[in-house]
């Protein structure tokens, strides 16, 4: 893609959503959201994902201007079941036990806020997972891994074991659709001339 992006705020503490930008040459700076974000779906999944993500964007401490600001929430959907991060093991070994041998949607919400404009999206993939005995969950949660995932598990590590296919974006299931962040980028430097 022939593209030149200036540096964007990223509303996040995410490892991976950092990671994720920086496998694709888009600069980043790192800022502070003081959005407390919630797991209680008043709609749908996607509107969840979607009203995360501008409330961390919105809240994020930065003016903005037009240096834009990424906000962005991952959920795992089983149907309209919402499973964000386990809050202990048991948990995590629920969520397992449930997403075992079905399929399962992960969606992610963005939001990029700049030069007082707003635009939110988000992005599903289907996750299609293997049936999982009692040792594998069990094996899988004392790596430590699933604790600070959505649905714990993480694609990107040894959760991507548990993993018979997927239909659409891998990088959205490891928590930032950045093949159209960057498209959306693009667009907006576009527009306001700021792509030289």
């Amino acid at each position: 893609m022939n593209m030149k992006i200036g540096k964007v705020w990223l509303a996040s503490s995410s490892p991976r959503r950092r990671e994720l930008l920086e496998q694709v040459g888009i600069p980043f700076e790192v800022v502070t959201s003081t959005y407390e974000e919630t797991n209680q779906c008043y709609g749908s999944p996607a509107e969840l994902v979607e009203r995360q993500a501008q409330g961390k964007a919105m809240a994020a401490s930065v003016d903005g201007g037009l240096q834009p600001v990424i906000g962005a929430d991952t959920i795992v959907a089983y149907g309209n079941r919402v499973l964000g991060k386990p809050e202990n093991e048991e948990d995590a070994r629920r969520m397992l036990h449930l997403l075992s041998g079905k399929v399962h949607s992960v969606i992610t919400g963005v939001c990029i806020r700049y030069d007082q404009r707003v635009h939110t999206f988000h992005c599903e993939t289907k996750v299609y997972f293997y049936t999982l005995s009692d040792d594998d969950i069990d094996a899988y949660i004392t790596t430590g891994e699933p604790m600070d995932k959505a649905g714990a598990y993480g694609i990107q590590g040894k959760g991507a074991l548990f993993v018979e296919r997927i239909e659409g974006s891998y990088t959205n299931v490891v928590g930032l659709p950045v093949e159209m962040v960057a498209k959306a980028l693009k667009n907006i430097y576009e527009d306001k001339g700021m792509n030289e």
